[in-house]
């Protein structure tokens, strides 16, 4: 089998919950794989972040360099083709990023590229079975591809639940000096931080999050009438904001938000990757959606199928009744 590696991507020194959902997934492939992280950037967030690694990963390939202080896929593309070991197999969590860096990667590597897998099947000899989502999720497909050449693969995140493993003890092994000089076409400028609105959705533990399943601006009304009752507060995708709803500072997502709640309330939202890259911190996920193909059941711990226009009042009350017995 070829050898697994995970490329991490991080923030402020913090590696994305990614990370450990690769493991997962690099286990899927090859039950005995132990695969080695890949971080690039530099200074001491990079260090950080690398010795936080070495608790899940036997191997961590530290890259240096000033230049990818922030992460620009052209540079870091150029450096991982001059240290991954021919025929190696790559995975990448399916983000903004990833879906930058992977096909580009794939096709200097010379070796197959599959996007946004959300089930491993496994290998048979050079063949790997996987499962991805087509036509907003409606359509499961189960692909085969040769990884005889090796492979690039983004992988959903929050698809692959995090292995509940006994802690590894890996080593550090810094290649920053097999990349060479690294020059890019484009560069970073500035990072342009989202205006905060009248609720910090990023601040609160439970989350009612309302999609397209509403239907119309004046049922918003219901959704915030459960996040009241529950102490929570209403985010949205992309959708709602679109519509213009709610404001941008509710929206999860790529494009949105990236939040961190203990609970999840997904009403009326399909689960495109674009929304579910925006949820971290592996929350309890509560889907309720009156499709019962909906991607979100895919990554959702329960899942309710039905109209959300009738389930909230009633659970709204339910939540109500609870807390005025708890009360007394």
């Amino acid at each position: 089998m070829a050898r697994i590696f995970a490329y991490i991507v991080h923030k402020v020194g913090v590696a994305d919950d990614s990370a450990t959902e690769l493991v997962a997934a690099a286990k899927k492939i090859d039950p005995a794989a132990s695969p080695t992280a890949i971080v690039t950037g530099c200074g001491a967030d990079l260090d950080a972040v690398c010795s936080t690694l070495r608790s899940s990963y036997s191997e961590v390939w530290k890259i240096a360099h000033e230049t990818l202080a922030y992460p620009n896929a052209e540079l870091i593309r150029k450096a991982l083709v001059k240290v991954l070991p021919q025929g190696s197999i790559l995975l990448v969590a399916h983000e903004h990023f990833g879906i930058d860096l992977a096909p580009g990667l794939s096709i200097k590597l010379n070796s197959t590229f599959v996007s946004d897998v959300l089930v491993i099947e496994g290998v048979d000899g050079v063949t790997l079975r996987v499962v991805r989502q087509e036509f907003g999720g409606q359509v499961s497909t189960h692909v085969r591809c040769d990884i005889s050449s090796g492979a690039v693969i983004t992988v959903r995140p929050g698809a692959f639940k995090p292995l509940e493993s006994a802690p590894a003890s890996g080593s550090v092994v810094d290649k920053s000096s097999e990349i060479g000089v690294l020059v890019a076409r484009r560069r970073y400028l500035e990072t342009v931080v989202a205006e905060a609105g009248d609720v910090d959705i990023t601040k609160h533990s439970v989350l009612v999050s309302i999609g397209r399943g509403i239907q119309e601006k004046d049922n918003v009304a219901i959704a915030q009438e459960l996040a009241d009752a529950l102490g929570a507060a209403v985010s949205c995708s992309r959708p709602v904001v679109d519509a213009k709803w709610l404001e941008k500072s509710r929206q999860v997502g790529t494009s949105g938000k990236t939040v961190k709640p203990k609970v999840y309330l997904a009403c009326g939202i399909s689960g495109a990757f674009q929304h579910l890259a925006g949820i971290k911190g592996n929350p309890f996920i509560v889907a309720i959606n009156k499709n019962p193909k909906a991607p979100i059941f895919q990554v959702a711990d329960v899942g309710i199928v039905d109209d959300l226009l009738e389930f909230l009042p009633e659970f709204t009350n339910k939540v109500r009744e609870m807390r005025t017995v708890s009360a007394k």
